[in-house]
């Protein structure tokens, strides 16, 4: 009962590992996150500033994400953990002084591609794999995940307040101090490894990336989390402007958003309770991106009251969260056992690559032919999605669990060793890579013999 016990918890280890690195992406992706609502505004006042480069610069970091991901990901399983999140955080730290110091768009466009090439999801997850158990990794993933969405939930109330009191050169100096913040954090609060493996559910290996674009149900999932973040660099091109229209001075705008996202709060969780318990992923997903693809027409094409405005904001971006919560859900149980970090990179690379583009194309067409047609483009898109999402299948009933041996032996005993864990109730797959130093599986929770498993690992303790 005891070792049942202890190995529902997480360790003191476990514990400052999620909370460290939930931290240092929180206050990343807070840094990435705090111009959203407010540059759309400032940035006019910029030399140079047009709503194309306005709009280049809201998604520019996105390019730049999109082309370090997978890389950064295999050079942190090359130099380690975390001296590659180090210099990502360095690079993010110097993009946002460039930012800062700037007062020509051009040169916010620059800082904010610097900002982007520190892409340390990857070597951030791998870490993160590196410090948890198997029983305990999927707590540890979830605290990271959850810090994201808090980041964007804090950064639509702070960006606001901090411009206003500042300008948009202190958000840029608020967002170095951030990433200062978690360099701090990684050396002195995170803990070190003790052993580091190439962490094959983290990280994407070279070969796999081929079959994983081409495999049918990912690349819809794909396709959908690259049109949510079109959709989101796209809606902060033209929004802001929309709220400048009643008069609204930047720090009143921060208490709307903060109104919009407890209100997005409320219509999420429901949402993502009838998906996940009732297994009604495809309906909930369809219907959510042809109800985002109304409201873009409806918010940006009539003249709403303020409170409308709010109550379809907050529709909008309950719709956002609940898409934001369920891609990497299904991408994680869909993926295969022994590719889910070549998925994962893939699917980060598509997430990035849309907010990389829904700026300048919305900025381009705000610029041509006025600002509504940013929001037909927005519409446009989500319903592209939900077409698409048509064809999307159930997923199987199955999560992803990753069986840590470090020493796994010759092929005879990478064959014993498979037999006995699929001897196991409830695993339905089971793939060894001795590089990795792990077995990764799929399971049935429900049915899986949890304890079969415990005992076989410990068989298996050198």
């Amino acid at each position: 009962m005891e070792e049942t016990q202890q190995s529902s918890a997480m360790n003191s280890t476990e514990k400052r590992a999620a909370l460290s690195l939930s931290s240092v992406f929180a206050v990343r992706m807070l840094g990435l996150f705090m111009i959203l609502p407010v540059f759309a505004v400032l940035g006019q006042s910029l030399e140079g500033s047009t709503p194309f480069l306005v709009g280049l610069a809201i998604g520019a970091y996105g390019l730049t994400q999109a082309i370090f991901q997978i890389p950064f990901g295999r050079m942190s399983d090359r130099f380690g953990r975390k001296p590659v999140i180090l210099v990502g955080l360095a690079l993010f730290a110097a993009g946002s002084v460039v930012a800062a110091l700037s007062e020509h768009i051009v040169w916010i466009i620059v800082g904010r591609l610097l900002q982007g090439c520190g892409a340390i999801a990857s070597a951030v997850m791998a870490l993160a794999a590196d410090l948890s158990r198997d029983e305990q990794r999927s707590k540890v993933m979830a605290s990271i995940g959850m810090s994201i969405g808090g980041a964007f939930t804090i950064a639509m109330f702070a960006g606001p307040f901090i411009a206003d009191f500042s300008g948009l050169s202190g958000l840029f100096w608020s967002s170095a101090l951030l990433a200062v913040a978690a360099i701090i954090i990684i050396l002195f609060w995170t803990p070190t490894p003790h052993h580091r493996y190439s962490q094959r559910d983290a990280v994407a290996a070279k070969g796999q990336i081929r079959h994983i674009i081409k495999e049918p149900q990912l690349w819809r999932l794909n396709f959908g989390i690259f049109s949510l973040h079109f959709l989101l660099t796209a809606f902060f091109v033209a929004f802001p402007l929309k709220l400048l229209a009643f008069d609204i001075s930047l720090k009143e705008s921060g208490w709307i958003y903060v109104a919009v996202m407890v209100l997005a709060a409320f219509i999420m969780v429901p949402m993502i309770i009838l998906a996940e318990k009732r297994w009604k992923h495809k309906q909930v997903m369809v219907l959510t991106m042809c109800a985002i693809a109304a409201l873009e027409l409806v918010i940006g094409n009539t003249n709403n009251n303020l409170w409308s405005l709010i109550l379809f904001l907050g529709i909008f971006f309950g719709g956002f969260n609940v898409m934001e919560a369920l891609f990497p859900s299904l991408i994680s149980r869909i993926a295969p056992a022994s590719s889910k970090g070549a998925a994962l990179g893939v699917y980060s690379t598509c997430q990035f690559l849309g907010a990389s583009l829904g700026g300048p194309v919305a900025g381009y067409l705000a610029q041509t032919y006025g600002l509504s047609a940013t929001y037909t483009a927005g519409a446009v898109i989500a319903i592209l999605w939900a077409i698409a999402g048509i064809g999307l299948k159930s997923p199987p009933r199955l999560t992803s669990y990753t069986f840590t041996v470090h020493h796994i032996g010759d092929e005879d005993s990478i064959n014993a060793l498979l037999d006995d864990i699929h001897a196991i109730e409830g695993v339905a797959e089971a793939v060894a890579l001795p590089e990795a130093g792990a077995v990764y599986l799929k399971v049935d929770q429900q049915q899986l013999d949890v304890a079969a498993l415990n005992q076989l690992k410990a068989k298996r303790q050198p």
